[in-house]
């Protein structure tokens, strides 16, 4: 296929949405997993690890709506079929989010007597949102399967990310705290990765099985051999950082974004991975990126305004995690 304009342009978009939701996993994940934490913290160490996450879980949400609003108007037939075949999972995680803003304000506003409340709610929310974002994933990768097959893929594909975003909360907490909860951090984490290793072999070994065409796409030589430092470096990081958390943490601190940073790759990994399994489908096995694509000039005229807006994100999240950067201190609200 030659790269021409009309042929490089839907590329180009699909490149930008798939950063968007690489960004949004590994930026969110740490908050959504924060909250999934919740249900296992004392109330004072609640409030330091919202103070955590405080700078910056709403501009890490803005990475969802763009990966949305990319979706949408580069690749609107893709859009209709997916959200319409996740209709209710996509509501149920509109829930769940809107449930942890609402309970992220009200927790500081609320008699001291009814913050419990909240507290749960926030995990609630959590845990839902995490559970639907992983069950969506779970049917999309399975060609929108809403079966009985399909659900119960989602349903695992559901836990496995619920048990990645507790991992990346607990590896945040670990950077961003210190004293016993941060020493609480690590065992946390310590356990997390385990759920987390074991969901992820068991969805890398099902998939394939599940899916014949990604069967083909990662067992035909030469392909296996191109794309096995996928899995073995993934492994290799995952065993590495369980090693490394029973040296956390280390003294004067040292090292101490060195878990978030590894998940971080063993997500990018993750993706990459998938990113093979799908091209060049953006529904798969139903529409291509180039079948789903608007008019090449509907296209241009969207990337000129992603070329200024993309930048002036970049640069804000950059900013916001430079100014905000350090431990987190005691919550106070005035």
């Amino acid at each position: 296929m030659s790269l021409d304009w009309p042929t490089a342009m839907p590329l180009i978009f699909a490149g930008l949405m798939g950063l968007a939701i690489l960004i949004y996993v590994i930026l969110d994940g740490f908050d959504l997993g924060i909250g999934i934490l919740f249900a296992m913290a004392e109330d004072t160490e609640q409030d330091t690890m919202i103070a955590a996450i405080g700078p910056f879980w709403d501009a890490n949400e803005t990475w969802l709506v763009l990966a949305v609003g990319l979706l949408l108007v580069a690749f609107p037939l893709a859009h209709g079929v997916i959200l319409t075949a996740l209709y209710l999972p996509a509501f149920v995680l509109l829930v769940g989010l809107i449930l942890r803003g609402v309970a992220f304000d009200f927790r500081a506003k609320v008699p001291a007597g009814k913050k419990h409340r909240w507290n749960r709610i926030f995990f609630l929310g959590s845990v839902i949102a995490s559970l639907a974002q992983g069950y969506m994933l779970g049917v999309y990768v399975l060609g929108l399967d809403v079966g009985l097959g399909g659900m119960a893929f989602g349903a695992l594909v559901a836990l496995c990310l619920a048990a990645a975003y507790a991992a990346m909360g607990a590896a945040w907490v670990i950077y961003k705290t210190e004293g016993e909860l941060q020493k609480k951090a690590v065992r946390w984490l310590r356990t997390a990765l385990v759920l987390t290793a074991l969901g992820m072999a068991a969805v890398s070994l099902a998939t394939p099985f599940a899916s014949p065409r990604i069967f083909e796409r990662w067992f035909v030589w030469p392909e296996m051999l191109y794309l096995s430092p996928l899995p073995i470096l993934s492994a290799l990081l995952f065993l590495w950082l369980w090693r490394q958390t029973f040296h956390l943490p280390k003294p004067d601190d040292r090292h101490s974004l060195m878990p978030f940073l590894t998940l971080a790759a063993i997500f990018a990994l993750g993706f990459a991975g998938l990113a093979w399994s799908f091209y060049p489908y953006v529904v798969p096995d139903k529409l291509t990126i180039w079948q789903a694509a608007s008019a090449t000039e509907s296209l241009a005229i969207i990337l000129a305004g992603t070329v200024v807006v993309l930048p002036i994100i970049i640069f804000y999240s950059f900013y916001a995690y430079r100014v905000f950067g350090g431990k987190a201190t005691d919550l106070t609200y005035d």
